[in-house]
């Protein structure tokens, strides 16, 4: 899974086994380990429920957990859908981007960097 973090957005990007992972087991994560020192981490996971309405974010120290609704994960497993995109208001002037995304191929890319990839539908542009 990749992450970005670009002033007040988050962008996940998850890979073909990584999707398939996420409706099987319900979670997908990945951490940074920061230095040797045990616990100086942090982790970022994807997950979804069953009962949530709308996408959530989970924060405490070292480890941040985007929340989606199971039936929006199960309609981007369609090969049509890219993406999920969510605006959480954190107060009246501020708002967190939630970017949720299938990692595709890039089409002038190595084979090596488009190992386990969804297929471009653009694969008639380049990257």
């Amino acid at each position: 899974m990749k992450l970005r973090i670009k002033g007040n957005s988050l962008r996940l990007r998850i890979s073909r086994s990584e999707m398939d992972r996420l409706v099987e087991s319900g979670r997908i994560e990945d951490t940074v380990q920061f230095t040797p020192v045990a616990g100086e981490s942090f982790t970022y996971s994807l997950e979804h429920e069953r009962g949530a309405r709308k996408i959530a974010v989970r924060y405490a120290p070292g480890n941040v957990a985007v929340v989606v609704p199971t039936a929006s994960v199960m309609r981007w497993t369609d090969e049509s859908e890219v993406g999920i995109y969510d605006s959480l208001a954190l107060d009246a002037s501020t708002s967190l981007e939630l970017i949720l995304e299938k990692d595709f191929a890039c089409i002038d890319g190595s084979d090596a960097d488009n190992t386990d990839t969804f297929q471009n539908p653009n694969e008639a542009a380049a990257c």
